[in-house]
């Protein structure tokens, strides 16, 4: 079973600068934690304009998922966002890493 250590915030530092392609092992392996499904809400991105416009949304198991009112025009900084909530969730803390 996987589990989060909360002191790895080098890990939420190499997200930050890349979210994106190849991630080193050990971050490969926390974002498996970040995003296998558990109970209770679970932060998602959901598209409104491919390539354009992202919103916040929050989904539970077996039900559609509720619309925030965030909206993020670069996928970047959305998906920074969304690992800062989960990370969030997991720690009981906010992610360290701004």
């Amino acid at each position: 079973m996987y589990q989060f250590d909360k002191s790895r915030v080098d890990l939420a530092r190499e997200f930050k600068a890349a979210p994106f392609g190849e991630h080193s092992p050990d971050l490969q392996y926390l974002l498996n934690i970040l995003r296998a499904p558990r109970p209770g809400p679970f932060h998602v991105l959901l598209i409104d304009r491919p390539g354009e416009r992202w919103t916040l949304g929050l989904m539970e198991p077996g039900r559609a998922p509720v619309r925030t009112n965030m909206v993020f025009t670069d996928l970047a900084a959305a998906e920074w966002h969304v690992f800062r909530e989960r990370w969030s969730v997991l720690a009981g803390a906010e992610c360290p890493v701004v």
